[in-house]
């Protein structure tokens, strides 16, 4: 029996895929679509329309309009507070709705559906958080420094048009750390979804403007990197770039952004590691590390922990929880509820990931589990099976390029200081993982870890914290008061108060 979403497509129904520009739903000028494949199935379950230079420009010119001239960015805190909380409301009562279109869009099954970066609850409260720091944030009052007598103030405004880039894997959670604090902040926005995940995006953009967002405040224009992406990237009129997906694309971010000076946030990926010792429970760390890297996104997640690092003295046990978990991942049909984990998103990151696999093979690393691909009703889609390498070395292609899928590096060490050094040997710094009972060995590693975000004995991204990372992974944090600032410019204020001069 041949697997097909088309059923669950009829059932669901998907948006008309048309952008919202300037006010109004509409195709693109040129009129041209982007025909959407199941990654489980590579059926055609939809098509969008596709913004050219063009409809980008009307986009842009929008939302200046909105931000110079609308009431968005003008609101007293009161009012805005209350449209973000009903954003947040409109996500949750949507919630089965927007979690069958993710699971149309980028086949993320329903049996993940409730985990925090897959789930439509994580998106509205990360809008709720935002929502709180709208009447809280403030500048500083500070003494005369020199002169006469005079006030010295600073205050936050907020940065001015928007340009949130999404990519496919988390699009609830990515859109609502883009989106929410910029609202939050008086921004106006542009959303362009991953064209491998665009109907959800349609969905949410449309139940926040019937929730109250001015319509000139967000906008959703749709279509690949080129010519869509491109066009906004390198716009005059937009004033920030927040952007998460690879590293070649944030440098091209980085590029255009020079000319206008541009303000930029870049998440662009990690190869995060999990450090293992003879005292932590190694059974919860293989079966939590192998987690990260099959269930729900089969390892597409920019924080997996794609490096274990396991002390020597557990190394075969550690290998022994990580298989037991392998071999339970289920795949399919991602509306069962007896799937565990999805397709690849494509046919082309399918096939770059079974090269990784075959470059791991060829480099001298033991495969201990997976490497294959399933047949039978499953070989029309992009399914990889649960991979793990043993033996691992830091060098090898494997540890140190972001595979973006199901493949698990296990590396061993011997103490603590050459797990440090494995550790921070690589080009990111997104995430880290430390298990260990020994709690001064927990806050040291966390402290000598290059990560921006570090794990004890498990794993979490929550909204009220940062989330971001060193070297390569990017620039800016989101999530927190750091994210509201980072849409926000920041003005000195000087003013006199007698009639000598400052």
């Amino acid at each position: 029996m041949t697997l097909s979403v088309q059923p669950h497509r009829d059932a669901v129904g998907l948006p008309d895929g048309l952008m919202f520009v300037d006010g109004k739903w509409r195709p693109g000028q040129d009129g041209a679509s982007w025909q959407h494949r199941h990654p489980a199935t590579g059926e055609e379950v939809g098509s969008f329309a596709v913004a050219g230079a063009q409809d980008v420009d009307d986009a842009v010119r929008a939302a200046r309009r909105a931000f110079d001239e609308g009431p968005w960015p003008r609101l007293r805190a009161g009012q805005r507070i209350r449209v973000l909380h009903a954003c947040a409301a409109a996500l949750r009562e949507h919630a089965d709705e927007l979690r069958a279109l993710q699971a149309l869009d980028n086949g993320v099954p329903l049996s993940f559906a409730s985990v925090y970066a897959t789930s439509v609850g994580v998106a509205a409260d990360v809008f709720e958080h935002h929502a709180g720091w709208v009447d809280k944030i403030g500048g500083q009052t500070l003494p005369p420094f020199q002169g006469g007598d005079h006030l010295a103030m600073t205050f936050r405004e907020p940065v001015g048009v928007v340009a949130a880039i999404l990519p496919w894997n988390a699009p609830f959670l990515l859109f609502a750390q883009k989106v929410a604090p910029a609202l939050a902040a008086g921004c106006t926005v542009i959303v362009k979804p991953s064209e491998h995940a665009t109907f959800t995006v349609l969905r949410m953009v449309a139940l926040l403007l019937e929730a109250g967002v001015p319509e000139g405040a967000l906008q959703v224009v749709t279509g690949p990197g080129e010519p869509t992406g491109q066009a906004l990237i390198v716009h005059p009129g937009v004033d920030k770039v927040s952007f998460t997906g690879s590293r070649a694309v944030g440098r091209r971010v980085i590029e255009a952004s020079a000319g206008t000076m541009k303000r930029v946030s870049l998440e662009l990926g990690g190869k995060s590691p999990a450090l293992v010792f003879p005292d932590a429970d190694v059974n919860l760390a293989g079966m939590t590390a192998m987690g990260m890297v099959t269930m729900g996104l089969s390892g597409q997640a920019c924080v997996a922990h794609t490096r274990a690092l396991v002390h020597r003295d557990v190394y075969d046990q550690f290998l022994a929880a990580a298989q037991l978990l392998a071999g339970m991942i289920t795949y399919g049909d991602p509306f069962d509820p007896a799937v565990l984990a999805s397709a690849l998103i494509s046919e082309k990151q399918r096939d770059r990931v079974m090269g990784y696999i075959e470059t791991g093979e060829r480099e001298g690393a033991r495969l201990v589990a997976g490497g294959t691909r399933p047949d039978g009703d499953l070989a029309a889609g992009n399914f990889v099976a649960p991979t793990i390498f043993a033996d691992v070395r830091n060098d090898m292609t494997i540890a140190r390029e972001e595979i973006f899928g199901p493949v698990l590096a296990v590396l061993p060490f011997d103490d603590e200081d050459e797990a440090v050094r494995i550790a921070n040997d690589t080009e990111y710094g997104l995430g880290a993982g430390v298990y260990t009972t020994d709690v001064r060995r927990a806050f040291r590693l966390a402290r000598r870890l290059r990560a921006g975000t570090v794990g004890i004995n498990g794993f979490q991204v929550e909204p009220h914290l940062p989330f971001g990372g060193f070297q390569q992974s990017g620039l800016g944090r989101e999530g927190g008061q750091s994210a509201f600032e980072s849409y926000t410019e920041l003005k000195s204020v000087l003013m006199p108060l007698t009639e000598e001069l400052m």
